[in-house]
């Protein structure tokens, strides 16, 4: 389980947080037709580190990779569903991009994603990017102390349903703050009153991937980049919060 943090830390996790938001929003007012994913990777550790805070993605190795990750920033386009490397790749009118960044504070670790249109796209991509963003928010809503993870999953995945779209069951949501990744895992799948409880104390990172078709998935050569297996188009959202007796806090709100 996720170690509650202290009073400190949580001052910390939220200065983070405050910092982080500033950050994506400066990187996702970047994104534009022309544009290179290896751009929005530079802007972004400039970003952060003109704060005197550190980017903890770049030399990451999450459990099972075979190396360490080489950039600040997850850029995930099209049927890219997450942690896509950022490099040569010129974004196009039409794209869809997620931006997936944390931001370290004080030693405490903060994570939030936002997918964006490049230039002008249709309307099915408008939809799935407006709700897997509203899933978000309903995940965060059911995330209140005594409450369970259960409870998040099913919160997100009734929006998922209620629409048509895939959802990506291989990833979810995760404890953060000492660590990029902690106890407990947060699926976006599952059912009401089950699962760990959840404790005021608690720092979780909430992070629904819809897909336009099926919820399949495929890892790329690389190692790290995650798309749909039938190619379809994938958005992802991503909040840090605070668990509290009542309404969570997002300490990533912009």
């Amino acid at each position: 389980m996720s170690k509650i943090k202290t009073k400190q830390e949580l001052e910390n996790l939220r200065e983070s947080g405050k910092r982080l938001a500033r950050v994506l929003r400066e990187v996702a007012k970047a994104v534009k037709p022309g544009v290179s994913t290896k751009e929005l990777d530079h802007l972004s550790e400039k970003l952060i580190r003109e704060g005197g805070d550190i980017p903890p993605f770049k030399d990451y190795v999450p459990y099972g990779a075979k190396y360490p990750y080489p950039a600040c920033i997850c850029v995930s386009a099209n049927d890219e569903i997450v942690h896509g490397i950022p490099g040569e790749r010129i974004l196009k009118e039409g794209d869809i991009v997620g931006l997936d960044l944390g931001l370290s504070h004080n030693g405490m670790i903060t994570d939030a994603a936002v997918s964006v249109p490049v230039g002008k796209v249709d309307a099915r991509l408008t939809r799935l990017l407006d709700k897997t963003k509203e899933a978000l928010w309903a995940g965060i809503r059911a995330a209140k102390g005594g409450k369970r993870i259960g409870d998040i999953g099913a919160a997100i995945e009734s929006v998922a349903d209620r629409e048509g779209f895939g959802i990506v069951r291989e990833l979810g949501g995760h404890g953060v703050g000492h660590h990029v990744h902690e106890e407990p895992y947060v699926p976006n799948y599952g059912k009401r009153g089950t699962g760990p409880i959840l404790k005021p104390g608690m720092v979780l990172a909430l992070e629904p991937m819809f897909n336009l078709g099926r919820d399949t998935v495929r890892m790329m050569p690389d190692g790290y980049t995650i798309i749909t297996e039938d190619g379809s188009y994938s958005a992802h959202f991503e909040h840090t919060i605070i668990i509290t007796e009542g309404e969570p806090e997002v300490v990533t709100a912009s």
